[in-house]
């Protein structure tokens, strides 16, 4: 899988990671968790670290917990979780808790959540970067009305990370985050990649062009992605799935050629 790299330690990362929202919020039934391993197994199978989630998703990271607490391996994981707390104890209490139900010692990623009180926040999580205790401070949004707020946050703070909506059919990043994020030396996380699956019904009854061939896209999905990875300035995309066949799917979007400027052309003429 193609990896990019995070500016701030020159580390890097695969393009394709997991995102949890809904579909990791289930009873931890016998038959759902073994649906969700299978899922790790296949992101880390084709290359893939990263699983973003949030103490705003319900049961997701507590089900990450039962997942990694004695998952083989764990060690090559990168967890990404979220602050989603007003005040300086409720977001420590709440950070607390996201190690305790993850069954983890080490948090890599941590970010402050649609930017709810990040000023306070962003002190505890330089704090915790300053110890060791988390390796990576950034911030989250998913919509574009957010972006002005963004930016003066990645203008004017040390962060590690910024994650955004971008896509297809939502490209305000493309002419301001990204370019900032380059310029600023911020990783990129992409979350909204498929507009909530709105772009798939844009498509339905199409074919993909012959084309897709030549770049390994061999669906709809692998196509979006594809896309998005096209910009150099995107680090990592978490497309949310609870189905084994969509994670490979999106695994796949992350190899093989990487569209130019005249195919991402031809990308925008389908929608």
């Amino acid at each position: 899988m193609l990896e990019r790299i995070i500016p701030s330690t020159k580390k890097s990362l695969p393009v394709i990671g997991l995102g949890t929202s809904r579909v990791f919020d289930i009873k931890p039934t016998t038959e759902l968790l073994a649906i969700r391993q299978n899922i790790l197994d296949i992101l880390l199978d084709n290359g893939g670290t990263l699983i973003d989630t949030s103490p705003m998703y319900g049961k997701a990271e507590e089900i990450i917990g039962r997942l990694i607490e004695t998952y083989d391996r764990k060690k090559e994981l990168f967890l990404a979780t979220k602050v989603w707390a007003r005040g300086k104890s409720e977001g420590e209490h709440q950070i607390k808790e996201s190690f305790s139900k993850m069954h983890t010692s080490k948090i890599q990623l941590i970010q402050i959540h649609n930017l709810l009180d990040w000023k306070t926040q962003i002190t505890t999580l330089r704090k915790m970067k300053e110890l060791g205790e988390i390796e990576y401070i950034g911030i989250t949004h998913y919509k574009a009305d957010a972006f002005p707020a963004m930016e003066k946050i990645i203008n004017n703070e040390p962060i590690d990370f910024a994650q955004f909506n971008y896509s297809l059919g939502e490209r305000e990043a493309e002419n301001r985050l990204l370019p900032l994020c380059a310029d600023q030396g911020v990783a990129t996380i992409i979350n909204r990649p498929f507009m909530r699956a709105k772009l798939f019904s844009s498509v339905k009854g199409k074919v993909l062009p012959s084309w897709c061939n030549d770049y390994g896209i061999g669906s709809w999905g692998q196509f979006f992605l594809k896309y998005i990875i096209s910009n150099p300035a995107v680090t990592n995309i978490i497309p949310a799935t609870s189905k084994p066949k969509n994670m490979l799917d999106n695994s796949l979007a992350g190899i093989g050629r990487i569209p130019d400027s005249k195919i991402k052309r031809k990308m925008l003429e389908i929608l």
